[in-house]
């Protein structure tokens, strides 16, 4: 027996020793400082973690305290969106930008304006601070939930190499040192993405909603709720950003100048900054007919891979809503109107599905094609002008169109070699994928369960 000693921190035992007891929170502290203890890794995935964790976290503090803060490398986007708040709040005009100019333009709808305006309360060096802290905080988040949406531990290797090819991108370097609002959009993806998987509609529907509100750059992810059936989805993602106008209109000063400037400024292609085929054919001169004829055969090559991903995946759930979501927002990239290389960031739930067996992305082209768009590296040359100006603005739009093609050649490959194989009701995933291999925990709910097979003898 002990007896309680007072302090709460010692036990006397029966012969009247005194020994020393952790409280709770003391003992979960030193638990805690016992994980940062410097010790020898024992398994291959304790030195990946070792290695990897510091790296990880000093990348990402270099990029939030020191790039991102330093800024003003190229342009800066949020200047324009902060003196649209600051007008906003003032009740003066809005949209009052030169497209003539090469500058940044203030691009958001009245609802957009509604929902930035309080960055407009302090002054612009503080808002600036707390919108790049903002979006540094959305893409730590969106990264937890791409981890948990593949079943991923923070534990696992997985989590460090996440963090660190994440802010060693181009997409997050540049989001943040610009300071855009990409990282708080990748959230809503990745808030959508898990909502819809977990079959909550109208949260998902608000969570992609919200970021209608201000850019509708994951507007082509609506196709996901369309083919699936959860209509749910359109309730919500329609009616926020509607009633966000609504509240925002009788708010401005100028909401029809978005209308009739804005709008249609949004609709034309320019030939700067433009990373879609459209931008980078009219940069070089190209002819229409050619610019055209690059998009058309781009969009065949895509819709067929919706089609395979739809025929043969659909139950496969977690493949085919990473798939398809980097097939249709990287075909909005480069086919749309303008594509700009920090897009990318929302390609990452398409990336993830490397760690699936049958993912399209376990091939040497596919991260050819993601060294295009995601590194940071710069192809500008003092030596060799005009190649290293052309490696330079053309990577991203080959990264891109790279990425699709091997979306495609892969589903096209499976499907050919299953038809001749006679076993397209099986499914198009080739025989080494799915024999001997346990049942996927990504099944959908109404999929029928696997039956049970005997190898063949010998095996």
């Amino acid at each position: 027996m002990t007896a309680r000693i007072p302090g709460g921190d010692r036990h006397a035992n029966k012969q009247g020793q005194v020994t020393a007891v952790r409280s709770a929170p003391v003992y979960r502290a030193v638990v805690f400082l016992r994980r940062l203890e410097p010790r020898t890794a024992r398994t291959t995935s304790e030195v990946v973690n070792f290695v990897l964790w510091p790296i990880a976290i000093l990348t990402a503090l270099n990029r939030v305290v020191i790039k991102a803060v330093n800024g003003h490398y190229i342009t800066d986007d949020f200047r324009p969106v902060y003196d649209a708040a600051l007008a906003f709040l003032n009740r003066r005009p809005v949209y009052t930008a030169d497209f003539g100019s090469v500058d940044p333009h203030y691009l958001y709808p009245p609802s957009g304006t509604l929902l930035i305006a309080p960055i407009a309360i302090l002054d612009p060096e503080r808002s600036r601070w707390l919108f790049i802290l903002a979006n540094a905080i959305a893409i730590l988040i969106a990264l937890y939930l791409l981890l948990r949406l593949f079943d991923l531990a923070i534990t696992s290797i997985a989590a460090p190499i996440l963090l660190l090819a994440t802010f060693s991108s181009e997409t997050v370097t540049n989001t943040l040192i610009f300071t855009n609002i990409n990282g708080l959009v990748f959230l809503g993806e990745m808030v959508f993405l898990t909502l819809l998987m977990k079959r909550k509609d109208l949260w998902a529907g608000a969570a992609i909603g919200l970021t209608f509100a201000v850019k509708p750059i994951l507007a082509p992810l609506l196709l996901l709720p369309l083919v699936r059936g959860q209509w749910k989805v359109f309730v919500t993602a329609a009616g926020i950003p509607l009633v966000l106008t609504a509240v925002a209109w009788p708010l401005s000063v100028d909401p029809m100048d978005f209308v009739r400037r804005t709008v249609p400024y949004l609709s034309e292609s320019r030939d700067y900054f433009n990373s879609a085929i459209v931008g980078n054919g009219m940069y070089y001169g190209l002819p229409t007919a050619l610019i055209w004829g690059m998009r058309l055969g781009f969009l065949a090559i895509v819709v067929a891979s919706l089609w395979l991903l739809w025929r043969y995946y659909r139950k496969d759930e977690l493949f085919y809503v990473a798939t398809t979501t980097g097939v249709l927002l990287t075909a909005s990239f480069l086919l749309g109107s303008l594509g700009q290389g920090y897009y990318s960031m929302m390609l990452f739930p398409l990336l993830m599905t490397v760690v699936l067996r049958n993912s399209v992305m376990r091939n040497w082209p596919a991260w050819l094609a993601v060294y295009g768009f995601m590194s940071y590296d710069s192809w500008l040359s003092s030596r060799f002008l005009t190649s290293g100006r052309a490696a330079e603005y053309m990577r991203t739009t080959l990264g891109w169109s790279l990425l699709l093609l091997v979306v495609f050649a892969v589903l096209l490959y499976r499907y050919l070699a299953a038809r001749r194989d006679g076993r397209l009701d099986e499914g198009i995933d080739p025989p080494f994928l799915r024999e001997d291999a346990p049942a996927r925990r990504d099944r959908a709910p109404d999929a029928p369960e696997p039956e049970a097979t005997t190898a063949p003898a010998g095996r």
